[in-house]
Parts: structure tokens; sequence; C-alpha cells
């Protein structure tokens, strides 16, 4: 029995590694002079296309993209009562015009609106994060730097594993929220839809330790299959790119358009 248990353990072992392939994104990045990583699971053959084993494990802020689980506690606790429910702008003026301005949940998420989700965090309260991101398994689970503040380059991170995982979790609705939340965040975190696809993703940035790191992650809803992806790149350190943001979106949409998913 001991030798068929460990000959079990061995097979999943190997699939386990088999199943994540390295592949070679660099030159989507090298292009735009940037560093970073590209991640994909495909739902139907339960395989990853990983750049770096490494790097796929490894853990960061999540900074806006940390507003998918937001909204899905924001509306599961009451913070908010739907995607429609405005919230009125306090007057003050931030980085971001677009941002100066009343706003409900859809475009607060399409705005990437910092004093939205902040006023939300209020409302939810550190109890509420502390169940919820435990019950999501969502990164090391670390609000510690600040109910407004710990997902905004501070203690909460998260790795690209980790963060397609909780989106897989939320495509197939295993986490602990209704089916009323599920329907509005998904409703909400749509980007794009055609009659071949329907893309749901968030962006996310940070400047940690000097460095601005961007995030993208999302998934891709075909009729025979489902693609979840994480991009993370990084700006070389002091060095001027304007176009960084857009950078993100850019070298995602180029990766899945070769791989024939959009």
């Amino acid at each position: 029995m001991k030798k068929i248990f460990f000959a079990s353990l061995f097979i999943c072992s190997v699939f386990r590694i088999s199943a994540q392939k390295v592949v070679d994104f660099s030159q989507y990045f090298k292009e735009y002079d940037l560093e970073g990583g590209f991640f994909l699971y495909n739902y139907k053959t339960k395989s990853y296309q990983v750049s770096d084993k490494s790097d796929f494990v490894r853990a960061t802020s999540p900074a806006s993209t940390f507003k998918i689980p937001n909204s899905l506690i924001a509306l599961e606790v009451g913070a908010i009562k739907d995607e429609n429910e405005i919230i009125r702008w306090d007057g003050e003026k931030r980085w971001l015009p677009v941002w100066d301005k009343d706003h409900d949940l859809t475009e607060a998420y399409k705005n990437s609106t910092v004093w939205f989700y902040q006023e939300l965090a209020r409302r939810i309260g550190e109890k509420n994060y502390d169940k919820y991101l435990k019950a999501c398994n969502y990164g090391n689970k670390d609000i510690s730097s600040g109910l407004t503040q710990f997902w905004l380059g501070k203690s909460l991170k998260i790795s690209p594993k980790n963060q397609i995982e909780f989106l897989r979790k939320l495509y197939e609705e295993k986490l602990p929220f209704s089916k009323r939340t599920f329907e509005i965040t998904k409703r909400v975190m749509v980007r794009e839809k055609t009659n071949e696809y329907t893309l749901r993703a968030k962006t996310g940035m940070a400047t940690i330790d000097k460095i601005d790191i961007g995030w993208f992650v999302g998934y891709v809803e075909k009729k025979d299959n489902v693609y979840f992806f994480a991009l993370r790149m990084q700006k070389p350190e002091n060095k001027q790119m304007p176009e960084f943001a857009s950078r993100r979106i850019e070298i995602t949409t180029k990766i899945l358009k070769q791989m024939g998913i959009l």
C-alpha cells in the first residue's frame, strides 16, 4: 500500500510540474524597455503557461486589482447597494481629473477611482476584511498598514498565481458571496464584449521602493473555453515613461491575440 501511495504522490507531483509550461514572453516587454511576466491558465486543459516559475509565486501589492475583491465584499456586506448607487465627490481635487466627480460602482471600477473605494473601505471595516480575505484565501491577508491604504503598495501582497486562483473561484462562484453579488461584480468587471468573447479584467499600479509596478489581471470567456491571465511588469527606476500605464493592456492584448484568444 505504501508503494502505491508514494507512486500516486509522485504522479501527482509530476502532473503539477508538467501543468506549468514555461513560455518565453520576454520579447513583448523588451519591445517597450520593460521587465515583467505573463501568466495564463487554460480552463479546459487545466494547464498554465508561465514566463517564470519563481516570479509566478512572488507576491507584491495588488494595487487597484484589489478593486475586484473590494467590490465583492462591499456588495455582500451592504457597504453599497448595487452598481448604480452614487457616492458623492467630496470636492477635493485628486491627481486624475476623471476622479473629480460623483461616482457609482461601475464608473469607479472603470476609472480606478481611489477615493471611492477608500470610502467603501470605511464602510466595510477591518472585521469584514479579515473575515473575507481569509475566506477567499486572498494574498497574505495583511491589512495592518491601514483601512484605506493596505492594498495601495502597502501591507497586502499577492502573487500572479494567487490572482489567477482567485479569479477562477470568482468565475466558478466558489467564494463566500451571494449569487447577486457575483452577478453585479461580473457585470462591473466587463471591459470588452464581442460575439466571440467577453473580457473581464482590472488594471493596477503601485510604487514600491521607488519602482513602479503595473498589473493587468482578468479572464476571457469564449464559447468553448475560459482563459485566466495575470500580467505584472515594472518600470526601470528613475526612468520617465508616461505611457507606462497603457503598456499593461497593450502587451496583454498582443499576447492574447497571438495565442488566438482575442
